[in-house]
């Protein structure tokens, strides 16, 4: 015990100076993110702790790394504020989607008691620059960022540390686990630990030595996503009449395989509309370089996705809801490729059939439940990909009855945990630091 207690503080003492070394280079890091979209130039300073606006009373830092973990904070959001009414947020992300995300989903009357950063790289003396000048009484992790030095300077002022919707994989488990003190110094900080899944809290308790308990997944409380009603009754009505199907937040390597379907598809559908939401909407233009021949139209570029117009890209950010009421089926992106897929509830929310692929590692307890309820289809990846993909597709949109009641099953199970942000809520505002 004594010599992994020496090797945590060594790791711990090596991981800050390596960070400070780095730290006369990363900003040129960050400039080049800029150049490829992920950053924004007017707010890098954020990244070395400045830009502090601390609000009077108290305030919880809550930080969600990119678009999954910010759609699972904001159900807990509104009921923290709903139990206290006198506190404040900020929320710090890592992605540019992310902070987007989160200004179009906060409630007006939340949006007026929160304020977002990105989150400062996990440098010691910025990371300390953050918490002096925010002086969080409570932070709240969604899912798996730890950053060794924003978690040691936590400590050091005295910050209530809250772990939740806890994720960590077996390969993660098995990489921590060649430095057990390190891992178990690092998740020792934390007041509360919720894991999202039993696999995930056997992980983490093996590896804080204590037991950690899992008391749901907050994807299942997230809302329904969001659509223009506008937008929505325009689209029904201009698509009436056609069989329409969606690949949602596709993955590099995938819009061939989705591309490929479409053209075996429209032999025996006629006037089928292929909608593709690229999890990046950057790549837009590469998608439908990709279409070669058939008729396509970007909606980013204002282009209209009428009669003569086999493929709509949306290349927009935060529209994936209004697609999912408009498509008969949807493909779930990022399981067709070794990514582990995206989340399969925002469609079961909405009523929209679900088709997977095989990679949904991301999301494997989920996926369990939804294959037990029969309330989804897996299709294989590989040399015959999009003839399967094809397949699955025509049998959905032949038998809406089928694909109706598959429908309905995903639907039940997303709603059973709409109590969870609430039990969360309560069990996180006894670690909020008294008024100073």
């Amino acid at each position: 015990m004594i010599a992994q207690s020496l090797s945590a503080k060594i790791l711990a003492a090596l991981w800050a100076l390596i960070a400070s070394l780095l730290a006369p280079l990363l900003p040129l890091y960050l400039r080049r993110r800029v150049a490829k979209g992920k950053e924004i130039a007017e707010r890098l300073a954020e990244r070395q702790g400045h830009g502090a606006a601390r609000p009077s009373g108290r305030l919880v830092w809550c930080h969600a790394a990119s678009n999954g973990e910010t759609l699972s904070l904001l159900p807990l959001l509104e009921a923290l504020a709903k139990q206290d009414p006198a506190l404040s947020f900020l929320v710090t992300t890592g992605t540019v989607t992310s902070a987007r995300l989160l200004e179009q989903r906060l409630s007006p009357e939340l949006a007026l008691r929160t304020q977002h950063r990105f989150l400062p790289l996990d440098v010691p003396r910025w990371v300390a620059r953050f918490l002096e000048a925010w002086r969080p009484d409570l932070a709240v992790i969604v899912e798996s960022e730890l950053w060794p030095n924003t978690l040691a300077a936590a400590g050091r002022q005295g910050v209530p540390l809250a772990l939740i919707n806890a994720r960590m994989s077996a390969r993660s488990a098995r990489t921590w686990g060649w430095a057990p003190g390190f891992a178990r110094a690092l998740l020792g900080r934390f007041a509360l630990i919720l894991a999202q899944t039993e696999s995930d809290a056997a992980r983490f308790s093996a590896l804080a030595g204590r037991p950690v308990p899992c008391w749901g997944n907050l994807k299942y409380a997230a809302p329904p996503l969001p659509a223009d009603p506008v937008e929505l009754a325009r689209l029904t009505s201009a698509w009436a009449g056609r069989p329409v199907w969606l690949a949602a937040s596709t993955h590099p390597g995938e819009d061939e395989i989705i591309l490929a379907a479409h053209r075996l598809l429209a032999l025996d559908h006629p006037g089928l509309l292929t909608v593709i939401v690229p999890r990046h909407p950057p790549r837009g233009p590469d998608i439908a370089a990709l279409a070669g021949d058939l008729p396509i139209a970007r909606r980013s570029a204002g282009q209209e996705a009428g009669p003569g117009v086999a493929v709509y890209v949306a290349d927009t950010l935060g529209e994936l809801g209004l697609f999912y009421r408009l498509a008969r089926v949807a493909l779930i992106g990022g399981s067709l490729v070794p990514h582990g897929g995206q989340n399969p509830l925002e469609a079961a929310r909405l009523g929209c059939p679900i088709i997977s692929g095989p990679h949904h590692f991301n999301f494997g307890e989920i996926i369990t439940r939804l294959r037990a309820a029969h309330a989804f289809v897996e299709t294989p990846d590989g040399p015959g990909a999009a003839k399967a993909l094809a397949g699955n597709i025509a049998r959905l949109l032949s038998d809406p009855t089928a694909g109706q009641a598959m429908a309905a099953a995903a639907g039940a199970l997303a709603q059973d945990q709409a109590g969870l942000p609430g039990r969360i809520a309560t069990s996180l505002l006894p670690l909020i630091r008294p008024a100073r």
